[in-house]
């Protein structure tokens, strides 16, 4: 469980807005004129078939990759024009497919989180070291510390790589497809953190996720993205249907209510059984 800090003490979130953005490589456009508000203080999680966008919307939101049009605004000023250490101290980013150094061990990959905070007068000190202990024990990546990165399994790495964003604390977390590698038991111990972080201090959490039951779960506000564009947005409840399932993802399924969580659930029909069903029906 993630520490809390009082109330009254608690910083007003920061807030991020896309504004009819299109971006993305070479001569290939992947988003078109696409709008987002980000909710503050809210677990926003970002759904879509594969090559929708929602990586080149992360990457855009986190000034990787700039907008051939329109703006990313935090706080309502561009990104671009605020200085790299000082969006790294309320933005973090963990991409898809990070890479660490060659011999860098956990210990030091994951204090790495703590570099947007030290400055040319200041130096590490006491919070660093808590910082980095305090996202080693939540992700229970402690045990690692002093292991390679090189010699994790793809699970250690990934329950690693979630420490060093744990421990650069910024207000606004965006993270791509966190549960990669992770079998089902250590999925939602990582959502389950994420949802303590947020919970806890109020940190903006964003998100992709592909399994959509896990995201109807874990969301405040779902988007479901469709061809650089967003498709739909809101409660769960609201977003997950039927029919967006049958046109973001040419898939044909039921939707039911988990009885624990009181949350929309997408059971999958598939082929085979949709045939069966047509033959039942038929006359």
């Amino acid at each position: 469980m993630i520490a809390s800090s009082p109330t009254a003490s608690s910083p007003i979130a920061s807030s991020l807005v896309a504004s009819r953005v299109s971006a993305g490589y070479g001569d290939t456009e992947i988003l078109h004129g696409l709008d987002l508000a980000v909710p503050s203080a809210r677990i926003t999680v970002i759904v879509g078939a594969n090559a929708c966008g929602k990586s080149t919307l992360l990457r855009m939101m986190s000034r990787l990759i700039s907008p051939r049009q329109g703006h990313v605004l935090l706080d309502g000023k561009s990104i671009h024009r605020i200085p790299s250490r000082e969006l790294a101290r309320t933005l973090g980013l963990l991409p898809q497919s990070p890479v660490a150094p060659e011999g860098i061990t956990v210990a030091d990959l994951v204090s790495r989180g703590r570099h947007p905070h030290q400055g040319m007068f200041s130096r590490w000190a006491r919070k660093d070291d808590e910082a980095v202990a305090a996202a080693l024990t939540a992700t229970r990546t402690d045990a690692l510390a002093g292991r390679l990165v090189d010699e994790l399994s793809g699970g250690q790495r990934q329950r690693v790589w979630i420490a060093m964003a744990l421990a650069q604390q910024t207000e606004i977390l965006l993270l791509d497809e966190p549960t990669t590698f992770l079998d089902i038991s250590h999925q939602i111990e990582v959502l389950d953190l994420l949802t303590d972080l947020n919970r806890a201090r109020g940190t903006t959490i964003v998100m992709i996720l592909h399994d959509l039951n896990l995201a109807a779960r874990y969301a405040d506000h779902l988007v479901a993205m469709a061809g650089g564009r967003l498709h739909a947005s809101g409660a769960p409840e609201e977003v997950l249907t039927e029919r967006l399932v049958r046109e973001v993802f040419g898939l044909e399924s039921r939707i039911i209510t988990d009885p624990t969580s009181g949350r929309p659930i997408m059971l999958p029909i598939g082929r085979h059984r949709m045939a069966a069903e047509e033959a039942r029906s038929a006359p």
